[in-house]
């Protein structure tokens, strides 16, 4: 792995998981310090970033990480919606191997086990696991391509307000009947569950962002 790829996804790591808070301000100088590294693959690192979104790069300013827009989020929930529910849809359509299935239904239990113990970490990262097999089964390259990145996106929000939501038994349930759905190849049924999922999870996110005022972190 080069430099430029292990500073890339470290420095991608301490965003995602807010080790580097939204409104964080790096110099180029500081960054390559911070990652021990020289200053060519922090600023190569840096540039990924900032297509993917993540942070905002300004000549002699280093870079920023972008802040937490509710308007952002709806729209990558709006996306995420859109297209996973087709990647549910998708995948029901395909032919899949038991081993398949259980892969994905094995996350399901996953859930549920961090569930009964609240550990929600463990559930958060199933769930995140749960979403990426089920988007890979749909076998279309191109919308888990933008799945990724949107995801990506995502999930330092997910984080900060992971333990001001409600435990998220309902979204076990829905993964299970996802499942199978798929299982049964009835892909209207996995679409619209997991629209109706994706919706869900949005509009709580997004309230959550607005009551407790995380938008201005």
């Amino acid at each position: 792995m080069s430099l430029t790829e292990k500073a890339y996804r470290e420095l991608k790591r301490r965003i995602l998981e807010n080790e580097l808070p939204p409104g964080t301000q790096l110099m180029e100088g500081e960054l390559a310090e911070l990652l021990a590294i020289s200053r060519t693959p922090a600023r190569e690192a840096m540039t990924r970033l900032e297509v993917e979104g993540l942070v905002e790069v300004r000549a002699r300013h280093g870079m920023k990480v972008k802040p937490i827009s509710v308007s952002d989020m709806k729209e990558i929930y709006a996306l995420l919606t859109g297209l996973e529910s087709t990647a549910a849809w998708q995948a029901a359509k395909r032919d899949h191997s038991k081993k398949e299935i259980e892969s994905l239904r094995d996350t399901v239990k996953d859930m549920e086990r961090a569930l009964q113990t609240q550990d929600l970490k463990l559930w958060a990262s199933s769930d995140e696991k749960f979403h990426k097999v089920l988007v890979s089964m749909s076998g279309n390259n191109r919308l888990i391509e933008l799945v990724d990145r949107f995801i990506d996106q995502s999930h330092r929000v997910r984080m900060l307000t992971l333990t001001l939501r409600p435990l998220p038994a309902q979204s076990n349930e829905d993964h299970a009947k996802v499942v199978d759905a798929i299982e049964a190849k009835d892909a209207d049924t996995a679409r619209r569950i997991h629209r109706i999922h994706r919706e869900n999870a949005g509009k709580l996110l997004v309230e959550l962002l607005e009551k407790h005022h995380l938008t201005q972190l």
